[in-house]
Order: structure tokens, then sequence, then C-alpha cells
């Protein structure tokens, strides 16, 4: 049974740690020597174009994939070593939602609470799927979903087993209006009980309005962070445009 930590913001050191953090498909550089810190009771939002290396570091601190250089502390374990304990203690939405299409939203829940050993997963199931909306259809397959309902489950799935730190990439795209406003509901009450949020976006305005701190990556390097009232959204909109040699 996996071990689910309580998220506590009194806990040492930081959701997460990337400490010279580089990764390598062949040839090309996802990621470039990252230094970056989450903190504890906090939303961290990371900015950059498609490609600039977001997906591959949201991934990486979920152990879902090896850094081919560096180190990466996820929720207070070395990932190096504690893969099964890391992918615990988070949790993980992409862009692929990672649901089975055949199966209900329900089922595909009741499914992984049992990978994860969540207690009752039948309540836990119908629990989440309360949480965030998506009582309604509950019990139709997840194949005639829309986009938005289906983005809604992944982020039920992502929340069922009570992860310390969420993980998020892009979680507003193809979402409107209320379901913008969900995403927000759900990124805040994870940090405001003490675990912590790093999310990707691509709306400078939308993405410090949602979050405590920001970074900036391009080609796969950090290319600014602070806390996000340090800096504007046309700020962060002009580092995005600039020359690669300015960043």
């Amino acid at each position: 049974m996996a071990e689910n930590p309580t998220p506590d913001a009194t806990r040492p050191g930081h959701a997460l740690e990337l400490r010279g953090v580089s990764k390598t498909y062949g040839t090309t550089h996802a990621l470039r020597a990252v230094d970056l810190d989450a903190a504890w009771g906090r939303v961290l939002v990371l900015f950059g174009h498609n490609g600039a290396g977001k997906s591959t570091l949201l991934r990486v601190a979920a152990a879902l994939v090896k850094p081919t250089a560096g180190s990466v502390t996820t929720a207070g374990f070395d990932a190096d070593g504690n893969a099964g304990r890391v992918r615990a203690a988070t949790g993980y939405a992409g862009h692929g939602s990672l649901l089975y299409d055949d199966l209900t939203p329900e089922e595909n829940l009741r499914f992984y609470a049992r990978l994860h050993g969540v207690p009752d997963p039948k309540e836990r199931a119908a629990e989440v799927l309360r949480d965030v909306g998506a009582e309604r259809w509950a019990h139709r397959r997840v194949r005639g979903l829309s986009n938005g309902m289906q983005k809604r489950v992944a982020i039920a799935r992502a929340l069922l087993h009570r992860p310390a730190l969420l993980l998020l990439d892009e979680p507003d795209s193809g979402l409107d209006v209320q379901g913008q406003a969900f995403v927000d509901t759900v990124v805040r009450a994870v940090a405001d009980g003490g675990g912590a949020v790093v999310f990707s976006a691509h709306d400078p305005a939308r993405g410090l309005a949602s979050a405590d701190d920001f970074a900036v990556l391009r080609g796969g390097r950090i290319a600014a962070h602070g806390e996000t009232g340090s800096t504007t959204p046309d700020e962060i909109a002009a580092l995005l445009s600039a020359p690669a040699e300015a960043a």
C-alpha cells in the first residue's frame, strides 16, 4: 500500500527542489542545468513557449522521467532512489488524461484508487468527483465526454490520493471561464491546506493571478523567477518574446 504524506506547511525543506537538472533526448536538450524550488503552502507557475521544457520539468518532478544529470527532491524524497514514494506523494495531470475511454469516470477513479491503496475506493471516487463538479457525468463513458469534462476528471484522478504536491501541465487548456475558475479553486485549496502546486501556463495574466511564485523557462533554462508580485504580465510577455540570446 502506498504511503500518502499529509501536506504540512511547517515541514522542513521545499515541496520540490531541482539542482542542476538536465534532460536530453538524443541531441535535444529539454532541460539545461535547472535550479528551482517550490515551497510548501504556495503555488508556482511555469511560463514558457512550447518546447521550452515545462512538460519535461513536471514529468521529472513526478518521477515519470529520469533526469540526465542533477538531483531532484520531491516532497522530501530523493527521486533517484524513491520513485515509488515520490509518485505516492504527488498528483500529476498532463496533456493526456490517463483515463480509460471505455470506462466511466467513476470506474476510472475506483481503479486508480485501488492502485494507490486508497481506503474505500468507491466512496473516495464519488467524493472527488463531487469536488471537481463531475458527479453529473460520473457514469458516462469517458470517450463521450468533452475535453473540458475529461480535464476535470483527470484533475480528480490527480487529487484522488490526497497528494502533498500537485503538478498540472497547462490545466487551463480547453477550459471555459467556469472551468478556469474551478482550476483556481483547486490549486488554492491544495496550497491553503499546506501542500504545494506547480502548474504550467501560457497566459501571463492568468498565470500570475493564480500563483504566488513564477519561473520562466526558455530553451530549457530558467530565464527568470521570483514572487508574482515582483513582475507584471507585460514583463513576462516581453521576456517570452525576446530573442533567444536575450534570455
